[in-house]
């Protein structure tokens, strides 16, 4: 076998005993060489994460509010991991430097990368593993735009040094001054996925507290069933409706080295989880992969005679989103009509403005406007290929007496999008589930 990449998400270090689980796991393929971790997470439902509360602390600093207290509770927190655990490792110098650090008042993205940094610390010396800090290796623009082969370049040189590595998630630094700058929320998945392609990994495993991919969401299909395989291309269609486990960016550094992703679940680990790969070869006669959806949505439907024939018309249209900085989701369009979908969020207060700018741009025959819709994606690589797929969704939907507001076919004939009044979106997700699984 070769080389495995392990990221451990915050759950799964959030306690002693989640890192027991995590050493036999470990331990138990010595291919598992580079490991990735986050912060420790909630132990429990009223419990706090750990970056949570750095970015407490530097709020509290930053309004000359004493933080002593909560940092406290932080630094507690990891003490009572490395003491249960038994591991020797001088934490109190790291501490020391992070207060002083705050006190001077350093940035946001320092403190919050703390949490990881302390994290792979603590894991390295309980693993006997190297600690190699990310702070020179991932690196950003001063835009804060990943240098991806830069970043290639620094991690894959630096890791050929070491046999076995516990690498901090969720940070790097911009490349010309150093400074500490940290990727979005969940962003150890990408850092997890940058090791993997730097060190040409054979598999990344992503580990956490559930047992991969689930074909719908369970809080609306009871016990849906698991996703064994799935390829890039049809996760981020799932992904893009809230679908995910993983971090969208995730995907891409290993889909450029056509490394697989498996998403497993720490505290089952004899789960097989879920395989993410290039192409979905390995079940040609599934038809569908998944459904995924979310609300509210809002619809402008704008409607002229002869649109057809009036170059320009939707570059216009966009334009005033674009001015406007409002994101668009879907465009169906007719002969003389043009719809525009987007997330009820991005309009806020803007609805009016937009529409002002729509009439005087456009001098449209009319526009409506449809709020309180939901998107629904049905995702599979089997679509393509199935004769009748429309056709099974609208007949499910019909028995359900549910209304389509909208249905569009992607152009690579792998999704298929449904638009339901917001009200009907639980009851659609069961019946086009029903109908296929």
């Amino acid at each position: 076998m070769g080389i495995k990449v392990a990221k451990f998400g915050g759950s799964s270090v959030a306690d002693g005993i989640q890192l027991r689980k995590i050493e036999q796991i470990i331990k138990s393929d010595p291919d598992r060489r580079y490991i990735v971790v986050s912060a420790p997470g909630k132990r429990f439902d009223k419990d706090n994460k750990i970056t949570d509360l750095l970015f407490m602390c530097k709020a509290q600093a930053d309004h000359n509010i004493p933080y002593e207290q909560l940092f406290q509770v932080i630094t507690d927190r990891y003490s009572a991991i490395a003491f249960t655990l038994g591991v020797q490792v001088d934490l109190e110098s790291h501490y020391e430097e992070i207060r002083q650090k705050m006190s001077a008042g350093c940035s946001e993205d320092y403190i919050a990368s703390r949490g990881e940094y302390l994290s792979a610390i603590l894991v390295a010396a309980f693993l006997g593993f190297d600690f190699v800090d990310t702070k020179d290796l991932i690196v950003f623009d001063h835009k804060g735009r990943l240098l991806a082969e830069e970043t290639n370049k620094r991690l894959s040189e630096e890791l050929a040094k070491h046999e076995y590595a516990v690498i901090p998630g969720f940070y790097g630094s911009y490349a010309d001054i150093g400074e500490i700058k940290v990727l979005s929320r969940g962003g150890s998945d990408v850092t997890g996925s940058l090791v993997a392609r730097a060190v040409k990994a054979e598999i990344y495993e992503n580990w956490t507290d559930v047992s991969g991919l689930l074909m719908a969401d369970p809080r609306i299909i009871k016990d849906p069933m698991p996703i064994e395989y799935i390829s890039y291309i049809e996760l981020r269609e799932l992904s893009y409706m809230g679908a995910s486990v993983l971090h969208e960016e995730a995907v891409f550094p290993v889909r450029l080295a056509n490394i697989p992703i498996n998403i497993r679940n720490t505290n089952a680990p004899e789960d097989p989880g879920t395989i993410i790969t290039t192409e979905n070869t390995y079940n040609n006669n599934k038809v569908l992969s998944g459904i995924a959806g979310k609300k509210p949505f809002t619809v402008i439907s704008i409607y002229k005679n002869m649109m057809n024939k009036e170059i320009g018309f939707v570059r216009r249209a966009l334009a005033v989103l674009e001015d406007q900085e409002i994101n668009f989701d879907h465009i169906p369009t007719g002969i003389d009509s043009l719809s525009v979908v987007i997330e009820s969020k991005e309009l806020e207060d803007k609805l009016d403005d937009v529409l002002a700018s729509l009439e005087q741009s456009l001098r449209p025959d009319e526009i409506t406007v449809t709020e309180d819709i939901a998107m629904i994606a049905v995702v599979g690589l089997g679509l393509a290929r199935t004769i009748g797929v429309a056709a099974r969704i609208t007949a499910a939907l019909a028995d359900e007496g549910i209304n389509i507001r909208m249905l569009n076919q992607g152009t690579n004939e792998i999704n298929v999008i449904i638009g339901v009044e917001a009200p009907d979106f639980e009851r659609a997700i069961r019946a086009i589930y029903n109908a296929f699984v």
